[in-house]
């Protein structure tokens, strides 16, 4: 008998589990397995199914698969089972969903359905246990195996684990520390740190009272919606555009960000299903060969081949835009046949169907769009803003294929396999690393590319003409007041732009850091050794879990990975690049299963006590 222990059970568990169903027919020997969470097993915290519908998620239904592979005419069950969108066409048959954006419970329901779907095909040899419960610390038993301790004192021994945990609460330093330690000595202030919206204990926030949010991305938006729909606010269509309707339960909300703008809308989603884009600029081969031996420079070796890429993109559309869709294929064809080799091919093939002028796309400038730029007064920026924001929920209804700047910026999403291959591991020098990837490139990004669905755009510019919301400005700040006994919230790029409020929210994820990570469990594996901070050429710490290449086993404070043991996903984060991933399809098949295959395959092999070897090849580079 050979047991098993999945720690986390949220979507990167359920993919380990599926592999394991349907590996676990061929296996040498009995496989029992604990599947368990905290909050909900079989979706976790953030997928859990008693949410409310106004949290949503930021990819279409057409673009999410669970399964490994797609149906087939058999039942759902591990390797051949339904895409999100397909399973939600059976739940919901009044339309088709490929491109909607399902509520984030909605999808943890799918989960349970993949959940269900593996234990009815399990085989006689193999059983899956439920545990609702907190793993707080993991043993070493003797010469192999674990005891997993939990948080009602019950244990569980088991031969291996795997480590899925999800996003992390770290312990809270510098300026938040400040700010949290002001709302603590004073009654009427709160200050509610980073972490998943559903979390968040905003239903203390009293009705009239000023709030001022951290940050624009796809929290803000999660915040925002909890704070006025889930207050009993309506929005509601109209000949000038969405208006919204307030209850009066509202607060007014304060929000800013070093940009002064919020995360810009995802393209309505114009692509069929399977649409994969083929890279011809951006390869690991054409990289790794403009490149001598050794590890990357980010600017140097990756930028030039990646920009090239998004040019590529958005040169097409533009064309397509202004001859028709034959003129933009010919144009493709014709970059494709001549290769990516070279990138003065793209600017020969841009000449020769006359879109060399079109002007190539800045990240910083549509990152920050009012950078350098000062307001006389908040009529004046608050124009810019609604402007702006109408612009980009223009462009975001034009579509991903359509729209030039959308075409381009969703490619990213498609680089991610690639630049994953290039970096992972310590392929970056560690400078590179933290300035260039981790610093610049990364979150202009993930700013840029996964964005909210568009309505949640046109909401924003609603809730602002409503007088709900209020973006203070470029580079807000967040201070503790202590003259008047409050916090204010003021920008130095518009013009008188101060509001004191009652309560700060931090709306954006932390960053992984494993040293500061406040888990239980994440303080005993460090304490006990059986995992450490990845420290890139021995001086970039990046704060994330540092493993070996698949199957991804932590790597111990000797140096000396601890076999019985494998880490997925976000407490990884920095060893690897852009683990917040969901899963991928709909076709099945993705790096995301891949990972999880190899995962299983390894935790299914026989129990063996032996005696490990220091780390040497196929490791990350330190």
């Amino acid at each position: 008998m050979t047991t098993l222990g999945i720690i986390g059970g949220g979507p990167r568990a359920l993919s380990v589990l599926e592999r394991l169903a349907v590996r676990a027919t061929a296996a040498a020997e009995p496989v029992e397995v604990h599947l368990i969470d905290p909050v909900q097993v079989g979706c976790g915290r953030v997928w859990r199914t008693d949410q409310p519908d106004w949290f949503l998620m930021n990819t279409v239904a057409g673009e999410i698969t669970a399964f490994s592979g797609p149906p087939d005419s058999g039942p759902p069950r591990p390797g051949a089972g339904p895409s999100f969108a397909q399973w939600w066409d059976r739940v919901d048959p009044s339309r088709a969903h490929a491109n909607d954006y399902a509520p984030r419970r909605l999808y943890g329901r799918y989960l349970l359905f993949l959940l269900d779907a593996i234990e009815r095909a399990l085989p006689t040899s193999a059983r899956v246990h439920r545990v609702t419960a907190m793993v707080e610390d993991l043993r070493e038993l003797g010469p192999g195996g674990y005891r997993l301790i939990l948080d009602d004192g019950s244990e569980i021994d088991v031969d291996r684990a795997v480590l899925v945990t999800g996003h992390a609460r770290p312990r809270l330093s510098g300026h938040l520390l400040d700010l949290r330690r002001f709302a603590r000595t004073r009654p009427s202030l709160r200050f509610i740190p980073g972490d998943s919206a559903a979390d968040m204990p905003l239903s203390a926030i009293p009705p009239g009272s000023g709030v001022g949010v951290i940050g624009m991305g796809l929290t803000f938006y999660d915040v925002v919606a909890a704070l006025t729909v889930g207050r009993g606010g309506r929005f509601e269509e109209s000949p000038d555009g969405l208006v919204y309707s307030p209850s009066g339960e509202e607060p007014f909300l304060v929000a800013g960000s070093r940009s002064g703008v919020p995360q810009p809308a995802r393209g309505r989603n114009r692509k069929p299903s399977d649409f994969a884009h083929r890279p011809v600029f951006f390869t690991e081969a054409l990289v790794r060969s403009d490149a001598s031996a050794g590890r990357l420079d980010f600017r140097e070796h990756l930028l030039p081949r990646l920009m090239a890429e998004v040019d590529f993109v958005h040169r097409a559309a533009v064309l397509r835009e202004r001859s028709g869709p034959a003129a933009a294929d010919d144009f493709v064809v014709r970059v494709r046949e001549k290769g990516g080799a070279s990138l003065s091919t793209l600017d020969e093939c841009a000449a020769d169907f006359g879109v060399a002028d079109v002007e190539k796309l800045d990240f910083d400038r549509l990152s920050f769009p009012f950078a350098d730029r000062t307001f006389t007064d908040r009529t004046t920026f608050d124009a810019a803003l609604v402007n702006a924001l109408a612009a980009d929920v223009d462009e975001a209804e034009r579509g991903n294929v359509d729209s030039p700047v959308k075409a381009a910026l969703d490619v990213l999403r498609s680089l991610r396999a690639t630049i994953r291959e290039l970096t992972d591991f310590g392929g970056l020098l560690p400078e590179s690393h933290r300035a260039d990837l981790i610093g610049w490139y990364a979150p202009r990004s993930a700013f840029l590319a996964a964005g909210p669905p568009l309505v949640r755009l046109r909401e924003t510019k609603a809730l602002i003409e409503a007088g709900v919301l209020r973006v203070i400005g470029p580079r807000a700040r967040y201070a503790a007041d202590a003259a008047s006994g409050t916090f204010r919230v003021s920008s130095p790029c518009v013009l008188g732009a101060s509001v004191a409020v009652d309560t700060v929210i931090d709306a954006r994820i932390p960053s992984p850091d494993v040293g500061a990570d406040t888990s239980p469990l994440s303080r005993a594996l460090l304490r006990r050794g059986l995992w450490r901070e990845f420290v890139n050429g021995g001086t970039f710490h990046t704060g994330g879990v540092e493993v070996t290449r698949s199957p991804f086993h932590p790597v111990g404070a000797d140096g000396r990975p601890v076999r019985g043991l494998s880490v997925l996903g976000i407490p990884t984060e920095h060893s690897r690049f852009f683990t917040q991933v969901v899963a991928t399809g709909p076709a099945g098949w993705s790096e995301f299963m891949r990972d999880a295959d190899d995962v299983a395959q390894d935790v299914l092999r026989p129990v063996e006590h032996q005696t490990d070897h220091p780390l040497a090849i196929g490791g990350p580079a330190r």
